[in-house]
């Protein structure tokens, strides 16, 4: 690969004057917990001591997991051996107990095998994201799906407690056991532990960009020890969003970079000098450090599930699915909401009749606010809250909008002086949304899904900001769970556009998990 010479004044302008050890004076924190660029190595440059790597404490999270799928998956095959189907007796105690007991170790090794064949222990999943959650879900549904046409054809009653028993406890406990597994690393992760370290590299814009992504996600997993520009020195420092970080080399000498650093991934960001030549060649000599090659892929706003890949004839294709508006899986999450409105209108009546009597002796109006929103298509519907406002609150918005804190075309106030005294609390802890679950029963909303909008918000929407109504709006989303009215408006945009597009069930029951933390510890609401 060719070297590209001096650096260029347009980078030298972006960089800021050079010199100096590439110390930082004021790191990016990554992963919650690391700094970036904060000390790569040793004293004058050297390589620190060696600690376990972010890749080996995956490995061993991953083996840790092997263990505890295993003996919860056996301790739940074990009950729907031993419990009583429909009153009647169980394998343990029928005189088909050796066909049972047959039964129930095939189950057992079939489902720890699905585990392993869905690969629901990649460390590239581990601790990030739905995925891990879905393959577990997925690899378990397969077990049992082969279960019932194996127990329908053979009608071997005792075993449909497999079924009943067997499989939401044993799928229970496996997100669980996940889920406790990824508060323990995320928590270590946080403390700038079991960190991938990396190096950043493209041109100084994208590389910006990356890091600023990487900065806000929780649990992005890396350790970012500086970055590699064309025709840069090290020495340099980036400025980002205020913070300078590290130029460690140019992007010629990114190798011999992370061999000296210990690096073990490059992420490639954006366009590079050389183009494909430069990214293939790149791939193969990072193999003697055995460190990953990472590309950030432009394609900002679509989702794992929605890429597939295609070789042909050695070319491989990356082909991106159609986003899917209606059918099978729209009619599924419809049924769930149904399912989870139903549930939640009967188990929180006695809270709507307790906030109902807050609300009615807190001042005159009536309990309920009945407004009309935007929804699917374009289609209005009168959406449903505990009144946490006085009565002439809409009659009075035009003399503060000129005091409005909200985002783009939203309006908000952190001390708005129509809310009543009730409804400050109801509002920071989403109590007024709840009457919403009736919305969600007729079909006008979903559970989960982007913030159903004014008419006059929509009027003022850009072109592609539409798309949010492709779906039906929901009572929570990514907007409600990312920080509500803090998030800027673009941001809150890019996440509405980001689940519309790449919604699933799973990511669905997720998001609904984390509107309950966020509930219970409420931010950017009011």
């Amino acid at each position: 690969m060719s070297q590209l010479g001096k650096t260029s004044p347009f980078v030298m302008k972006l960089l800021g004057s050079g010199g100096g050890s590439g110390t930082v004076a004021s790191p990016v924190r990554a992963a919650g917990g690391s700094a970036v660029g904060s000390s790569p190595g040793g004293p004058e440059g050297q390589p620190a001591a060696r600690r376990p790597s972010g890749r080996e404490w995956a490995r061993y999270l991953a083996r840790v997991l092997h263990l505890t799928d295993s003996l919860l998956v056996l301790l739940s095959v074990l009950i729907g051996y031993v419990i009583r189907f429909d009153g009647g007796h169980s394998f343990a105690e029928s005189r088909d107990n050796a066909l049972g007991a047959v039964l129930a170790a095939g189950l057992a090794v079939s489902w720890i095998g699905a585990l392993h064949f869905y690969r629901t222990r990649d460390p590239k999943v581990l601790g990030v994201g739905s995925s891990e959650y879905k393959r577990v879900a997925v690899a378990t549904t397969r077990v049992f799906g082969l279960l019932a046409v194996f127990l329908v054809v053979f009608r071997l009653e005792p075993a449909w407690a497999f079924y009943v028993a067997s499989f939401p406890l044993g799928l229970l406990v496996l997100v669980g056991n996940r889920w406790l597994a990824r508060r323990w690393y995320n928590r270590k992760q946080a403390d700038g532990q079991f960190l991938v370290k990396a190096i950043v590299i493209g041109q100084p814009e994208d590389v910006r960009y990356v890091l600023g992504r990487i900065a806000k996600k929780t649990g992005a997993a890396y350790e970012i020890l500086g970055v590699s520009l064309p025709g840069a020195r090290r020495g340099m420092m980036l400025d980002v969003d205020g913070r300078r970080v590290p130029v460690l080399s140019s992007t010629d000498d990114v190798v011999r970079t992370v061999g000296k650093y210990g690096a073990e991934a490059v992420i490639v960001a954006g366009p590079v000098p050389g183009g494909n030549q430069y990214i293939r060649e790149l791939g193969w000599r990072l193999e003697e450090h055995r460190a990953e090659l990472v590309l950030a892929s432009t394609l900002t706003n679509v989702a794992g599930p929605r890429i597939h890949w295609r070789p042909v004839e050695g070319l491989p294709l990356m082909h991106v699915d159609v986003p899917q508006y209606s059918g099978g899986k729209h009619v599924l999450k419809r049924l769930l909401d149904m399912a989870g409105a139903s549930v939640a209108l009967v188990l929180l009546s006695p809270l709507f009749l307790a906030l109902a009597v807050v609300v009615k002796r807190n001042g005159p109006g009536p309990v309920f606010f009945k407004q009309e929103r935007v929804g699917k298509a374009g289609q209005p519907f009168r959406m449903i809250k505990f009144r946490s406002m006085v009565t002439d609150a809409e009659a009075s918005l035009g003399a503060l909008m000129a005091s409005n804190q909200g985002a783009g075309v939203l309006f908000k106030m952190q001390d708005d002086p129509r809310v009543t005294s009730c409804g400050r609390w109801m509002r920071r802890y989403s109590l007024d949304e709840l009457p919403q679950f009736w919305n969600v029963l007729t079909g006008e909303m979903s559970l989960v899904g982007p913030r159903p909008p004014l008419q006059r918000e929509v009027e003022a929407y850009e072109r592609h900001t539409h798309r949010r109504m492709l779906i039906k709006p929901g009572i929570t989303g990514l907007w409600q769970v990312n920080g509500r009215s803090d998030l800027p408006w673009d941001e809150a945009v890019r996440l509405d556009l980001y689940y519309v597009e790449n919604w699933s069930i799973m990511g669905d029951v997720i998001i609904m998990w984390r509107t309950f933390k966020a509930m219970c510890m409420p931010a950017g609401a009011y």
